[in-house]
């Protein structure tokens, strides 16, 4: 299982760090991602990051404002979210995959729960 958390409301250009804890160390040996939904919007990708290489992909949208990092002693991955954006608010997913650097939602197997983020202008 995986376990999202960390969403919160917060005013624009301010920044919150999100947790997808994983049950096992098997569930992230391949890679991690972010997406997220927005209201009347596809679950787009946010970000991922490979366990062998440590390799972070992201997002043109969010390049340069996110980093993905991930803690393999805690079998955690985060995502650290800074200059937030009104944009930016949707629920957040993480996800796991036996492929690195994938983009794409069919390539991710198992999924969490999802958590808020609201940004306010």
């Amino acid at each position: 299982q995986l376990q999202a958390s960390g969403g919160g409301l917060v005013q624009a250009g301010g920044s919150l760090r999100l947790s997808c804890a994983a049950s096992t160390r098997n569930m992230i040996l391949g890679a991690v991602g972010w997406f997220r939904l927005a209201p009347g919007k596809e679950r787009e990708f946010v970000a991922t990051i490979s366990a062998a290489a440590a390799t972070p992909y992201y997002a043109d949208s969010v390049k340069g404002r996110f980093t993905i990092s991930s803690d393999n002693v805690k079998n955690t991955v985060y995502l650290q979210m800074n200059s937030l954006k009104p944009e930016d608010t949707a629920i957040y997913y993480c996800a796991a995959s036996r492929f690195p650097g994938a983009r794409m939602t069919s390539s991710y197997a198992y999924w969490g729960q999802g958590t808020q983020v609201t940004v306010s202008s």
